[in-house]
């Protein structure tokens, strides 16, 4: 399927271009702020090629894609999905407020700092990645006195020196005030006179007000702080500036309102803020250094569900600013991430079923590298021992890298691939990383492979001891049966979709599955989802890249949320017109949440409307959740 088809699923499947609030994104989702919660189709989207899950954290909502969310992100942008810039219905949103609480507030404080992170991420990873290299150049004999060494090292810290720019930008689009006001107000904090202030140690005042003598660079939190500050500024002044001079105006007010206010205010509370928490690290690292890595490596897989992970990163860079490493993330995130492969792998290795092993095997793969969602979501969430095994593993290796004072000097995803940026002055710090990491891998591969157990995909059965049938899935049109590996489309063969089978159909019309509700229809008439009145979700997919036909030779014959009962037709398909334009007409039939161990699929190759083609059925053993 095409990305522009991807993206018109997804926009479809959050409710519309006009039910979208707020589009960013991060390392590995996308992340939506919507109007209406019940238009959002978690099913749908799930069906959608490419995305691995979904999950609400507060008021976002998150699309997990992985690697390839910057693709799935500049064509949502291209097909006019909207930003968080510009918008005064997005600040109406923005402002609409919850009941006051302890709890309301600490949730809006670390969902606003995490949309404010998110964005930033890819410059840190880059700047690490930078460092990561520097460390391979000394390892091999390149002098950190020569200027090719010097300019790299530039290079690794400009994102860092620099950061209260990229910061004050991400800030003022959360904010929604000015962005360009916003990096004025950074450059302020950073320009050299006064750096050269501070690092004079003389006194600094400002029309007779102390200004406390701080170096802002490589600071989150009081460029936040300002800017939030100058958001409010700005609509003050928005509010009484004469729309006449406006133009002049109100630039000239938010500076002469909003610098001081930061160098005297703001940035000096900001930096007791760090301060404190600096002060809270350090008694941590040096009184419990073990507590961090290890609560990380056994939190980790839950902080990724909920997309929260990234709130602890302005505290790793207040680390890595005040100590030149960091004990907050690293270690504890290394453990848990190789814990994660080594459990897909284990799954990968152990599974009979091919297009399981596939999944498995490359999740594994991209979480060794640390990127953990495909394995998370497509391995270890889908057998509760799993998970368990790596929250124990990812906290035993966190615990060994605690204990021996593990440390990481430089921003990158924690994984084999990155393990340089542990490289320091201490060889010890590299190999007991490195052991970190070993242990991780070991303990999830071997307690996976001998605890969890891996089903074979299952053929129908009438075995009551093993098996209790929960719901027959009709036949939906007269053919012959395809085995899902076997259908030509890699999203549906890989089995991410879900589990079913493909049928050659023999005629046109197609039938509904189940007694239930009409949940889904494409415009187009290619796809229909149908929901159970047991609440079993299952998707009619009518031929391969059939979407390109824009409806033509589908008639539609329900719609949307109408009542239909087993064997009623849905769709009519001129079988003879898909093929005339050389489209493989196969029927993909797909139930989308359930688990595969609990789809069993008829082994009869000849299918007529009277046949079930798949039972959902309930697993006695208690493996599959």
């Amino acid at each position: 399927m095409k990305q522009e088809d991807i993206s018109k699923l997804i926009i479809e499947g959050v409710g519309g271009h006009d039910n979208i609030v707020e589009l960013y994104h991060c390392m590995t989702r996308l992340r939506f702020i919507i109007k209406d919660d019940s238009k959002f189709n978690s099913s749908k989207l799930k069906a959608v090629p490419g995305v691995i899950n979904t999950i609400k954290s507060g008021k976002e909502y998150q699309i997990i894609i992985g690697a390839e969310v910057d693709k799935y992100y500049n064509n949502l942008i291209a097909h006019g999905v909207k930003t968080s810039e510009g918008s005064s219905e997005i600040t109406q949103h923005a402002q609409a407020k919850e009941p006051f609480s302890i709890k309301n507030v600490f949730k809006t404080g670390i969902n606003t700092l995490v949309g404010i992170m998110a964005p930033i991420i890819p410059l840190i990873i880059a700047g690490g990645m930078v460092k990561v290299l520097l460390a391979l150049l000394v390892i091999f004999g390149v002098s950190a006195e020569s200027q090719s060494y010097q300019l790299l090292d530039m290079i690794s810290d400009a994102p860092f020196y620099f950061l209260p720019f990229f910061i004050a930008n991400s800030a003022a689009n959360k904010f929604k005030t000015s962005s360009f006001m916003a990096m004025v107000m950074a450059g302020v904090l950073l320009h050299p006179i006064f750096i050269e202030l501070v690092a004079s140690g003389s006194d600094i005042s400002l029309l007779g007000l102390p200004v406390y003598s701080v170096s802002y660079r490589s600071t989150v939190i009081p460029i936040i702080l300002v800017v939030w500050i100058m958001s409010y500024v700005e609509r003050v002044v928005e509010r009484f500036t004469p729309n006449l001079i406006k133009t002049m105006l109100r630039p000239v007010l938010i500076l002469l309102i909003t610098a001081p206010i930061a160098l005297i205010v703001i940035g000096p509370l900001g930096a007791y803020i760090g301060e404190g928490i600096y002060f809270i690290i350090e008694r941590l690292n040096t009184y419990a250094p073990w507590t961090v890595p290890t609560i990380m490596g056994i939190f980790s897989p839950l902080l990724v569900m909920m997309g929260m992970h990234l709130s602890i990163t302005p505290f790793a860079i207040l680390s890595v600013s005040n100590l030149g490493y960091e004990t907050l993330m690293g270690p504890g995130m290394l453990g848990s991430n190789i814990a994660q492969g080594g459990a897909a792998l284990a799954v990968g290795l152990k599974s009979k079923n091919l297009a399981k092993k596939e999944i498995a095997l490359s999740a594994s793969i991209t979480a060794l590298s640390g990127i953990t969602e495909p394995a998370l979501y497509g391995v270890t969430l889908k057998y509760k021992r799993t998970l368990a095994i790596v929250m124990i593993s990812g906290g035993i290796a966190g615990l060994y890298a605690g204990l021996t004072g593990v440390v990481r000097y430089a921003f990158a995803s924690a994984g084999f691939l990155s393990l340089p940026v542990f490289i320091g002055d201490d060889p010890r710090n590299f190999i007991n990383a490195l052991i970190t990491a070993i242990i991780a891998l070991v303990l999830s591969f071997v307690l996976t492979y001998l605890f969890v157990k891996i089903d074979k995909e299952e053929t129908l059965t009438t075995d009551k001891s093993e098996k209790k049938v929960k719901e027959e899935i009709k036949n939906v049109v007269d053919g012959i049966m395809v085995p899902l590996t076997e259908v030509n489309d890699e999203a549906f063969a890989s089995g991410s979709m879900g589990s079913g089978i493909g049928i050659c159909p023999r005629e046109g019309k197609i039938y509904a599955p189940v007694n239930g509700r009409v949940s889904m229809i494409y415009p187009t008439g290619h796809a229909i989802g149908v929901v159970s009145n047991d609440g079993t979700e299952i998707l009619i997919h009518i031929g391969i890249d059939t979407v390109k036909l824009g409806g033509t030779g589908f008639k539609l014959l329900v719609e949307k949320d109408e009542t239909v009962k087993a064997g009623d037709q849905l769709v009519e398909v001129d079988l003879d017109y898909l093929k005339e334009k050389g489209f493989d007409d196969t029927v993909i039939v797909l139930v989308l949440n359930a688990n595969k161990e609990n789809v069993g699929v008829t082994d009869k190759k000849s299918l007529s409307s009277d046949d079930s083609i798949l039972q959902i059925t309930n697993n006695f053993g208690g493996d599959v959740v």
